[in-house]
C-alpha cells in the first residue's frame, strides 16, 4: 500500500507539472527530433560547461565524454561478460616476468579532426601522466612506469618498475580509466591542468556540436567519418545522427518529458518508473514484466562496518548483526523484492554467477561458524529465493518458474534469519539485555547504532539504511538512520561506526579478475581513523588480514588472461575469507529503474536481449547506438 500511495503522489505531481510547464528537453534549433536520441544526464548539471579536460579533474563524464567522444583501449561490458578491445586491437600482452606490457593498437582509427591515432598518442599520454602531478592518473603511472617504447605505429611497450599482471587495468574502462590523449593537441599546451580542451578532440564516432552555457545540456553529432572510430569499425554506423544529454532538476520533470516522448532513456526512482510504465504506451523497462528493473548492475550494496571501532572490531558481533536480519523482509523494505540478494561480496552479474556463485554453492551450504561452547552453526540459507517468491506472490506479482530466471532475478541464497544464534554470539561476548529486551554493550550502556547514509531516499545507500535500522530495532538494538550530505567525508575519514557506503569495491563486472574488489583490504592500504582512505567502498571498513595479503600478492603475479583458472581459484579463496570474517555485510545487487521510450527509437537492450549494458551514463552507450532502430 505504501508503494501505491507513492505512485499516486507522483502522478499528482506530474499532472501539476504538466499544467504549469509547456516544454521539456527542447532541442536546439534545426536539430530534427527523429534523428536525435535524448538521454538523461545522471550526475547533475555541469558546473564548468566549457571545460572538457577530464584528465585534470572530474568533468561530468556522462555528458557524453565517456560515452561518445573518447574511445578507451578496453571496455568492460557486464551484460555480456565481455571485455571489448576498442582502441586496442586485442588484449594486453605481458612478458613472462611481468615487467613489460605490450599494447597492439587497432588500425584505421583517426581523431575526429582527421589526424591518425597512433602509438605516439599512447606513449605521450603515459609519459605526460608520469611527469605531471595533479593529473588523475599521475599516481599509478609514476609508480609503475619505468619507460615507454614506441615499437611501431601501432605497437607500444610499457616497461614497468616492478612485476604487475594488471597494469592494463588503469586503461580498462568501466566508469573511468586513463583514456588516451591526442598528442598533436596537448604537446603544445603549457599548463595541462588549466587547459580547457575546448573544443574536445576524440576518436569516438561523435563530435561536440553545442552545449548549454548554464550546464543543462550537451549536444553531439555523428562524425561523417564515423567508420574511422573503433565503434564504427567494430559495430557499424551509430544510428542517431545526434545525441543530446539533458539534466532535469526534478524527478517529476523527467517523468513528464518521457511521457511526452521528449526523453528516450532515463533512470528514475522505482516509483517514477511505475508511473512511466503505467501512463505511457511507448515506454518499456529493462524487463517487460515485474521486476522491471536492471538487476545485473556490477555494484553490490549493503552495510559497511568500521572494524577499528568497538564492538565492530569483533567478528562475533559482525556475524550477530548479519544473523539478526531477515533478508526477505529487508528486501521488501529496500526494493519491494525487486533486487537479487547476494551472500558474496560480489554483484550477481552473469559472469560471476557462472565463475563464483554457482561453484561456491556447495561450500556455502557446508560453511560453519563457531557460536561458542564447541557448538557450530551453518548460517547459509539456500531457500531465500523461494521465500522471496512466496512473498512476491502474496503481493500479486507474476512469479517465474524457470530456475535460471529465478536465480538471475532473485539470487541464489543468503544468510539465515537466526536471532537466537545472534543473541548467543553477543552474550558470549558480554552483551546483555535489559528488562525491556533492549541490548546493552558489555559495559552496561545501551547499544545505539547511528547508520550514516546518503540523504536521497531513492539511493540504495538510504534504502539499505532504512531496512537495516528496521531489522536491528526488531532485534532490540536502538538503530537509527543518520542522513547527512557529509556521509562520504565521515565514512572516508572513519568518523562513523556503521554506514551504507558500498560494502565492497566494485569488481570489473566481466572476466574473472576480482583484484579490484580485494586490493582495498591489503594491509598496505589500511588507514587509521582520521586519515582519508584511498578507496571508500570496502576500504572504509578499515579491515585487513595477513591471509588476505597473501591472496592479493598471489593475484598480483597471476595473469588473469593467461591464467584464468588460477585467477578464479584465488578469487574464491578471497571470497571465502571475507565471508568467514564478515568485515562488511553484502545484501543485494544494485538495481536500476531504467525506462526506454520507443516512440522514436527501438531495439533497446533488455533482459530478453541483453546485447549491451543498459545505462545511458555508462561509457558502453557508444556500443549500443549502432543497434538502435528508428521507430516506424
Amino acid at each position: 500500500m505504501k508503494c501505491k500511495w507513492g505512485i499516486m503522489i507522483l502522478m499528482v505531481l506530474v499532472l501539476m507539472f504538466s499544467l504549469s510547464f509547456t516544454a521539456f528537453a527542447q532541442l536546439p534549433g534545426g536539430i530534427p527530433r527523429e534523428e536525435t536520441m535524448i538521454a538523461d544526464q545522471l550526475t547533475g548539471r555541469v558546473g564548468m560547461p566549457d571545460n572538457f579536460n577530464l584528465w585534470a579533474g572530474w568533468r561530468n563524464q556522462d555528458r557524453g565524454l565517456q560515452q561518445l567522444l573518447l574511445e578507451p583501449l578496453w571496455t568492460v561490458d557486464y551484460a555480456t561478460g565481455e571485455i571489448i578491445s576498442g582502441s586496442a586491437a586485442e588484449p594486453p600482452e605481458y612478458s613472462e616476468d611481468l615487467m613489460q606490457m605490450t599494447i597492439h593498437l587497432r588500425e584505421g582509427v583517426d581523431w575526429n579532426d582527421g589526424v591518425p591515432f597512433t602509438a605516439d598518442d599512447v606513449a605521450f599520454t603515459i609519459e605526460l601522466h608520469v611527469d605531471t602531478p595533479g593529473l588523475l592518473y599521475h599516481g599509478p603511472m609514476a609508480e609503475f612506469v619505468e619507460s615507454v617504447t614506441v615499437v611501431d605505429e601501432h605497437t607500444v611497450t610499457v616497461n614497468l618498475t616492478r612485476p604487475s599482471s594488471r597494469f592494463h587495468a588503469h586503461f580498462l574502462d568501466r566508469w573511468g580509466c586513463l583514456r588516451i590523449m591526442p598528442k598533436h593537441i596537448f604537446e603544445d599546451v603549457e599548463d595541462v591542468m588549466a587547459f580547457k580542451y575546448n573544443p574536445p578532440v576524440g576518436t569516438g564516432a561523435y563530435r561536440l556540436l553545442d552545449y548549454d552555457p548554464a550546464g543543462f545540456w550537451t549536444l553531439w553529432e555523428r562524425r561523417e567519418d564515423w567508420d574511422r572510430s573503433p565503434t564504427g569499425i567494430l559495430y557499424g554506423e551509430p544510428q542517431p545522427q545526434y545525441v543530446l544529454f539533458q539534466w532535469f532538476e526534478s524527478e517529476e520533470g523527467k517523468i513528464l518529458a518521457q511521457l511526452r516522448n521528449e526523453l528516450d532513456m532515463a533512470q528514475h526512482t522505482e516509483e517514477g518508473l511505475r508511473v512511466i510504465l503505467d501512463r505511457s504506451d511507448t515506454a518499456r523497462a529493462w524487463r517487460r514484466d515485474w521486476p522491471w528493473v536492471v538487476n545485473i548492475d556490477p555494484c553490490i550494496t549493503g552495510i559497511l562496518l568500521n572494524n577499528m571501532v568497538e564492538p565492530y572490531d569483533n567478528k562475533d558481533v559482525r556475524w550477530a548483526l548479519t544473523l539478526a536480519i531477515d533478508i526477505v523482509d529487508y528486501a521488501a523494505i529496500a526494493t519491494d523484492l525487486m533486487a537479487p540478494v547476494s551472500p558474496l561480496h560480489l554483484p550477481p552479474v552473469p559472469a560471476y554467477l557462472e565463475h563464483f556463485f554457482l561453484p561456491m554453492e556447495d561450500w556455502l551450504k557446508e560453511f560453519e561458524i563457531d557460536i561458542g561452547n564447541g557448538e557450530m552453526f551453518k548460517p547459509y540459507d539456500p531457500d531465500v529465493s523461494q521465500r522471496i517468491l512466496a512473498e512476491a506472490e502474496e503481493r500479486g506479482y507474476p512469479i517465474p518458474d524457470d530456475p535460471d530466471i529465478i536465480l538471475e532475478q532473485f539470487g541464489m541464497g543468503w544468510w539465515k534469519y537466526a536471532p537466537d544464534v545472534a543473541a548467543q554470539l553477543l552474550e558470549n561476548n558480554g552483551f546483555s539485555r535489559n528488562a525491556e529486551g533492549n541490548w546493552l554493550l558489555p559495559d552496561g550502556s545501551p547499544w545505539k547504532i547511528d547508520i550514516v547514509s546518503d540523504p536521497p531516499v531513492a539511493h540504495h545507500h538510504m534504502k539499505n539504511a532504512l531496512a537495516a535500522a528496521e531489522q536491528w530495532r526488531n532485534f532490540g538494538i536502538d538503530a537509527t538512520v543518520y542522513a547527512t550530505e557529509a556521509y562520504n567525508d565521515l565514512t572516508m575519514m572513519g568518523d562513523y561506526s556503521v554506514s551504507t557506503t558500498w560494502p565492497a569495491a566494485e569488481p570489473w563486472g566481466a572476466g574473472v579478475d576480482l583484484i579490484r574488489t580485494f586490493d582495498v583490504w591489503h594491509s598496505r592500504n589500511l588507514t587509521p581513523i582520521g586519515e582519508t582512505v584511498a578507496i571508500g567502498p570496502g576500504g572504509a571498513a578499515r579491515w585487513s588480514d595477513p591471509r588476505m595479503d597473501e591472496i592479493i600478492e598471489a593475484m598480483e603475479v597471476t595473469d588473469p588472461i593467461a591464467e584464468e583458472e588460477k585467477t578464479i581459484e584465488l578469487g574464491i579463496e578471497a571470497l571465502k575469507l571475507v565471508i568467514e570474517e564478515m568485515p562488511t555485510i553484502a545484501t543485494y545487487g544494485y538495481t536500476g529503474p531504467i525506462a526506454y521510450d520507443e516512440a522514436y527509437w527501438t531495439n533497446w537492450p533488455g533482459a530478453e536481449n541483453p546485447y549491451s549494458q543498459p545505462y545511458q551514463h555508462w561509457p558502453n552507450l557508444k556500443y549500443m547506438l549502432p543497434f538502435l532502430e528508428k521507430a516506424e
